[in-house]
Formats: C-alpha cells, sequence, structure tokens
C-alpha cells in the first residue's frame, strides 16, 4: 500500500523498513475496476476546477487595476499555490497510491516529496499574511499599510521559509527497485521515528499555528466590525465601508475554515497511522487515505468558488472569463466593477483635513490664534484635544477605532472590497 508510513503530503514517502515488506502485503489493496473510476473521476475534478479556477482567479487580479489591492496580490499567491498543487501532485499522488508503482523516475520523486509542503506552507502563510493585514486595517489603521514592495517582499519570504521547511523532504528522497515494482520515498536517517518527529513539526508549523493566529487575529477583527457601530458617524460613507470590510474579512474566514476543515482528517490519519503503525495493513485504510488526501487535496477547488458567491468583482470577473458561454451575460454594471475606481474627494469645510491612509486627522484652527495670552492658549490646547467626529484624542481607543471607519479623500472603497 502505497500510504503506508505515509509522509507528510505524499502517498508514497514510505520509511525503509516499511517499503521493504509491502510487497508482500500489498495484493489486498487491488480495487475492482468500478471503484478506481470513481476515484479518478473524483480526483480528476478536482485537479479540473482547482487548476482552471485558480487561474481565473489570477487572471482577474493581475489584469485589471482595480483589482491590485494587498490582499488581493497574497490572494494571486495562494492562488498560484493552489494550482501548482493541484496541477504538480493530485494526480500523480492518486496513481501512485492506486497502483503502488512509482514510474515518474527519480528526480520527480525529489520534487513530488518537496514541492507539497512548499505549496501548503505559501497557501496558509498567505492567508496569515491578509489575516494581519486586515487585523492592522481595522483595529490599528494610523499603521502604514504594506506598500507593493514590502508585499512582494513578504511573499518572497513566505516561499524561502517553505522552500527551507521542505529541503529535508527532497534530501532525503530515493528511488527503489522492489521485485515487479518500484518505490519513491524518504529514506530518513533516523528512522521512523525522526520521520515521525519532522512530520509532527510541520503539521504544528503549516496548520497550527497559523490557524491559531487567523483565529486570534478574526476574532478581534470580529467583534470590532460586528459588535456594534462607532457612536456619532452615520455618513454614507461610514457605513459604505464597514460593510465592505465587513464582506472582506467574511470571505477570508469562510477560506480559512474550508482549509482548516479540509486538512483536518488528513493530519489525523497521519498521526494516528504514526502511533499505531500496525494499521497500515488495515484492509479498508486504503480507502480512508483516498478519502483524507481527496477531501485535502479538494481545498485547492474551493477558494474560487468562495470568491465568485461573496465578492461582486471576483463574480464579475468569472462572468467575463467565461462570457462565450450561452448562459453567461455580462451586464454593464459587471464591466464597471472592474473599471478603475475614481476618487471623490470629501466636501470642504473650514477645517483643514490631513489624510494617512485610512484614518483622518482633522486640526481646528482658533479664530484668536494671533493672541498669546493665556486663555487663548487653553482654546488651542483644548481644539488640539478634538478629534474625528469630536471625540477626544486623549481616548485613544475610541480614536483609533472610530478612525478606521474614516475615509481618507484619496481612499478608495476599493481596499476592502
Amino acid at each position: 500500500f502505497a500510504g503506508s508510513g505515509g509522509n507528510w503530503g505524499q502517498a508514497g514517502n514510505i520509511s525503509s523498513p516499511i517499503a521493504s515488506s509491502a510487497a508482500n502485503f500489498s495484493n489486498q489493496f487491488v480495487q475492482p475496476s468500478w471503484r478506481i473510476a470513481l476515484w479518478s473521476l473524483a480526483y480528476g475534478g478536482v485537479v479540473a476546477v482547482a487548476v482552471f479556477g485558480n487561474l481565473i482567479v489570477i487572471w482577474i487580479i493581475l489584469a485589471h487595476k482595480r483589482m491590485r489591492t494587498v490582499t488581493n496580490y497574497f490572494l494571486v499567491n495562494l492562488a498560484f499555490s493552489d494550482a501548482s498543487m493541484a496541477a504538480f501532485n493530485t494526480l500523480i499522488n492518486f496513481i501512485y497510491a492506486l497502483h503502488n508503482e512509482w514510474y515518474f523516475g527519480e528526480a520527480y520523486c525529489r520534487f513530488h516529496n518537496f514541492f507539497p509542503i512548499t505549496a501548503v506552507f505559501a497557501s496558509i502563510y498567505s492567508m496569515t499574511a491578509i489575516a494581519v493585514d486586515r487585523y492592522i486595517a481595522i483595529i490599528d489603521p494610523l499603521k502604514p499599510r504594506l506598500s507593493a514592495t514590502v508585499t512582494k517582499v513578504v511573499i518572497g519570504s513566505i516561499w524561502l521559509l517553505a522552500f527551507l521547511l521542505a529541503f529535508p523532504q527532497c534530501l532525503y528522497s530515493i528511488t527503489r527497485v522492489m521485485p515487479g515494482r518500484t518505490l519513491c520515498y524518504v529514506a530518513w536517517p533516523g528512522g521512523l521515528k525522526q520521520h515521525f518527529t519532522y512530520h509532527v513539526i510541520v503539521i504544528v508549523l503549516v496548520y497550527c499555528f497559523p490557524l491559531l493566529v487567523m483565529g486570534i487575529t478574526y476574532t478581534i477583527v470580529g467583534i470590532t466590525l460586528w459588535g456594534g457601530e462607532i457612536p456619532g458617524d452615520t455618513s454614507d460613507k461610514y457605513h459604505e465601508q464597514l460593510k465592505a470590510k465587513r464582506k472582506v474579512v467574511k470571505m477570508m474566514i469562510v477560506v480559512v475554515l474550508t482549509f482548516a476543515i479540509c486538512w483536518l482528517p488528513y493530519h489525523i490519519y497521519f498521526i494516528v497511522t504514526g502511533i499505531y503503525q500496525h494499521l497500515n495493513r488495515w484492509k479498508y485504510i486504503q480507502q480512508i487515505y483516498l478519502g483524507s488526501f481527496w477531501l485535502a487535496m479538494s481545498s485547492t477547488m474551493y477558494n474560487p468558488i468562495i470568491y465568485c458567491c461573496l465578492n461582486k468583482r471576483f463574480r464579475a470577473g468569472f462572468k467575463r472569463a467565461f462570457r462565450w458561454c450561452p448562459f453567461i451575460e455580462v451586464s454593464s454594471y459587471d464591466e464597471l466593477e472592474l473599471k478603475a475606481a475614481r476618487f471623490h474627494p470629501t466636501r470642504q469645510s473650514s477645517m483643514y483635513t490631513v489624510s494617512r491612509m485610512e484614518s483622518t486627522t482633522t486640526v481646528v484652527f482658533d479664530p484668536n490664534d494671533g493672541d498669546h495670552s493665556k486663555s487663548s492658549r487653553k482654546k488651542r490646547a483644548a481644539a488640539r484635544d478634538t478629534s474625528v467626529n469630536g471625540y477626544s484624542c486623549r481616548n485613544s481607543k475610541t480614536t483609533s477605532t472610530a478612525s478606521s471607519f474614516t475615509n481618507s479623500p484619496y481612499t478608495s472603497i476599493d481596499e476592502y472590497s
């Protein structure tokens, strides 16, 4: 059975002691043709939807200037990781698990063992970066937002760390010719104990830790966005931004929960079979592996569907991509959704507005500014204590929360949509 002694992300990474005995009991995992056909359709459907769906997501973001926001650049990285995982790993791993035979050579064996951890690491930490960016934008809006250059550096750092984490998989990968078949697996120098320790570390780094970080950040953001409106601010612009922020956060929470649910059975499978090795010889273990692996790989196809359902601009982009279909109609409203945004300056008043990122700082000038008496200085001090919507700057928490929903004169609602 290809999944015996299973490695994280691969069916065929079998530790040497198990690999040498696998030939003795592989026949018990031969499946009837109808079951093979069903599994093939299930895995083929995942690959098709994941690859084409994520490529369309990448096109929607890169081909339309209005979609090029910090959040969406991380979504490009996420889509690329998912599409790559589906294209280069899912079907190959399915074939290996099904036939218990490695047909693809030693070089691809190394890549096959190395790349999935890299791709999943890039996916989950792209989601984490989005969560942190949303947290900063909503909870601490006075901090500068990530620039395009910094975003690229963060994405590059994510991939570098992913390569370092997955490197042992490439280093110790080997192919071994057995009587009548060839195996591809990771021959850990420390044996099964080292193999199990490494994969526990990987599970912590690519599942438990990032999900904990995102759980904390989205909980705080959710309480802020849905816990009640900011008193005194009932402008249409405020409600528009609040609604847009809620939509983005809701969409990302659905993405994260989908990832967590899809990968949980797979991680449980490898932990349990790593502790109880005899389960790898159980009659139905191959079906359990194929089911948990299919669910994990299916996480690569859900995100484009989520974007299309929960975001009007992505929905308009998918309509444009499939406009050749007779039942898809692209309306003028859909076309406008993807065009470059226009910025509308805020109305002028007697107050001087200084814009910085998403916050607006208001300074009120005293008409008696030329008077150098103590009373005028007290007036100016009182004026400086006055902030957005008449709230005191001394109450920093209230002001920070209020300013997070205040639009600067040249900040587009696209940043939150």
